[in-house]
């Protein structure tokens, strides 16, 4: 009996080579119209469509393990472990795209055809938690089995549009239409800081999922606040350098603190919490020093703003400050005026 190897061709079809080997000989190669599919711990299947001859004895469903990764196109690949190499190859790469990105998953659409040529795509759907590596990359982890992890790395360089979100576009080569193809990539999230040489983008509540890019120290000004970092892309021998400048506006508000606020564009508006050692200065403002509130760790980072721009809370603030004269007074949540 000839040994049965597994072998996926350009429209993600499962082609089985009952030969034992690779060959171009369409006799011993036969094309199995069929998808495949993810589970709750992102372990990939071949579900067969249509059933096969009874001398061909194909399973309606193949279960491959490995190892997830993206490759330079951006294509989802899966390292199939010492078993998986029985029947099949080493690798197995599926034609497609990243579709969409979420808070806890990745979207790859993949695109098939049946034996009549009409062709249809589907997606399948990774969960896991986004992360920033040490090269500041986007990556995702894609959750396994037993708490273990898959790393899916975004290899080029992202930036910040002007709503303030983080975005990511790339270029592919599509081998079917034999032409290049643009992607971007929009993640819907917010900033928060919370050291001097650090800032974060969070992808929404109730998730793991954030970026902690390493930077050189923030500038912290009236109406804007501002980072620098780089980016170690693939295929570039320096970093890419990246500034953020998130514009904003601060205010005193009782009960929490220093804030800066900043407008996403899409009507939102997201705030960034400090602590604060406060003085006011012979020039009209007040000089602040930063701390991580609510920890109340030294930030490092020292910040003058003018009086006139505090309202409601903050004036009341402001009066405590001149009726303690050259004092300074803490703001934040662990002391309330």
């Amino acid at each position: 009996m000839n040994k049965i190897r597994y072998e996926i061709d350009p429209y993600n079809r499962l082609v089985i080579d009952s030969s034992g080997r690779k060959t171009s000989l369409p006799k011993f190669r036969k094309v199995i119209d069929g998808r495949f599919k993810v589970d709750e711990f992102n372990e990939l299947s071949y579900h067969v469509k249509a059933p096969c001859p009874e001398d061909e004895l194909i399973p309606r469903q193949i279960k491959l393990k490995g190892e997830w990764s993206l490759t330079n196109d951006h294509m989802l690949r899966l390292t199939l472990d010492t078993l998986g190499r029985e029947t099949f190859g080493d690798q197995v790469t599926l034609q497609g795209e990243i579709l969409d990105v979420d808070k806890n998953s990745l979207l790859f659409a993949v695109t098939t055809s049946a034996k009549d040529n009409i062709r249809s795509t589907y997606v399948l759907n990774l969960e896991g938690t986004w992360k920033a590596d040490e090269f500041n990359r986007l990556s995702f982890h894609v959750k396994k089995e037993g708490g273990k992890y898959d790393i899916l790395s975004l290899k080029g360089v992202w930036e910040v549009n002007k709503n303030h979100q983080i975005i990511y576009r790339y270029e592919k080569a599509r081998l079917i239409r034999k032409k290049k193809e643009y992607h971007t990539l929009t993640f819907q999230g917010y900033w928060d800081i919370k050291d001097a040489l650090r800032i974060s983008y969070l992808l929404g509540g109730g998730t793991d999922s954030s970026f902690d890019f390493e930077t050189s120290a923030g500038i912290f000004m009236e109406k804007y606040i501002k980072y620098e970092l780089g980016i170690r892309a693939s295929g570039r021998p320096d970093p890419v350098r990246r500034t953020i400048t998130l514009f904003g506006k601060w205010n005193l508000e009782k009960d929490a603190g220093l804030i800066f606020e900043i407008e996403y564009g899409d009507g939102g508006t997201k705030r960034i919490v400090f602590g604060a050692d406060a003085k006011l200065t012979d020039k009209d403002t007040v000089s602040f020093r930063l701390r991580n509130d609510p920890d109340n760790r030294d930030m490092g980072v020292s910040l003058e703003l003018s009086r006139k721009i505090f309202k409601g809370d903050g004036e009341a603030f402001l009066r405590l400050l001149k009726s303690n004269k050259e004092s300074a007074i803490y703001a934040g949540a662990a002391w309330r005026w």
